[in-house]
């Protein structure tokens, strides 16, 4: 348990001072607004994507498969979880209510969560992991929308559908299947691009923090409240109901982890495609990003030691 938490927090610690790097870049000029979201972009749209079908690229085992159907179920259980907590804890009738509501279900499953399962389980939690990004993916195009526009048609479950996660998680997902491996030189060319999603991540994360006014936003009482309900009530509430199923600790404390990050970056790119509080977005990204460098390394110390 001490390994495992040492594990979690000197990859936090990686992830803040390549977060400060991002931030320094856009105080200096060298990242602009628009680069930061070609950079998100770039890191939802084509390194994430390709990050999960390399984690396919797996011996095919039957426990494998077993593991991965029973994360998807903790996935969807996770979500909805999350937005019973969101309805009744978030009611303050504000412009701001999308807004908090979506930054309190969806987490930085991906952007956070890869690199970390990454290094706490290796290639299996990744695989694992992927049932929860498919989703986050599948309820943020859907469920995501109707919360910041109120609406929802058939284009805008189609359009879920078709998000490059999505597309990569059942491309991944035949291969694996069909013990498909891709040719040695193609993986390593993903290889290469997949190395890429912390270091990027990262950097648009820092960047997008160093456009709000973060002391500020560390003084409004209102964002510990969303904070605590985002990063200790949701994986608490998800760990109460996982901890006591007889599975693979593994698929368990992937789900865990995944619920426990902090409010997806989705959250901003949203708020300014839908014209919602996007600054509001980005502070609460910012103040959930810091302190789940706290919050992180204790929720899966408690995982583990209930493990």
């Amino acid at each position: 348990t001490e390994m495992f938490f040492m594990i979690v927090l000197n990859q936090i610690i990686i992830m803040a001072l390549l977060i400060t790097a991002g931030v320094i870049c856009y105080k200096c000029g060298i990242i602009g607004k628009e680069a930061t979201q070609s950079l998100s972009s770039l890191v939802l749209m084509v390194v994430n994507p390709i990050v999960i079908l390399v984690s396919y690229q797996q011996p095919f085992e039957k426990r494998m498969l077993k593991g991965l159907l029973w994360s998807l179920l903790l996935a969807l259980i996770s979500t909805v979880i999350s937005i019973v907590i969101s309805k009744v804890f978030i009611r303050k009738k504000s412009g701001r209510l999308a807004v908090e509501r979506f930054s309190c279900i969806y987490s930085n499953c991906a952007f956070m969560g890869i690199p970390l399962v990454s290094a706490l389980y290796g290639s299996e939690g990744v695989f694992y992991l992927t049932a929860f990004v498919t989703v986050f993916n599948l309820f943020v195009w859907t469920h995501g929308v109707f919360l910041m526009e109120e609406k929802l048609n058939k284009k805008m479950i189609i359009q879920a559908v078709k998000t490059p996660a999505v597309i990569a998680t059942f491309l991944g997902f035949a291969l694996f299947m069909l013990k498909i491996s891709l040719p040695d030189i193609l993986l390593k060319t993903l290889t290469y691009l997949e190395n890429l999603n912390t270091p990027l991540a990262m950097l648009a994360a820092g960047a997008t923090i160093a456009q709000t006014n973060i002391f500020k936003a560390l003084k409004n009482p209102r964002l510990y409240y969303i904070c605590i309900l985002k990063l200790i009530l949701v994986p608490a509430a998800a760990c109460a109901v996982f901890c006591f199923l007889p599975l693979d600790d593994v698929v368990i404390g992937t789900n865990i982890l995944a619920s426990a990050c902090p409010a997806a970056a989705t959250g901003t790119l949203f708020a300014i495609r839908y014209k919602k509080d996007s600054l509001y977005a980005a502070e609460l990204f910012a103040v959930t990003t810091i302190l789940s460098i706290v919050t992180l390394p204790l929720i899966m110390n408690i995982t583990q030691k209930i493990l």
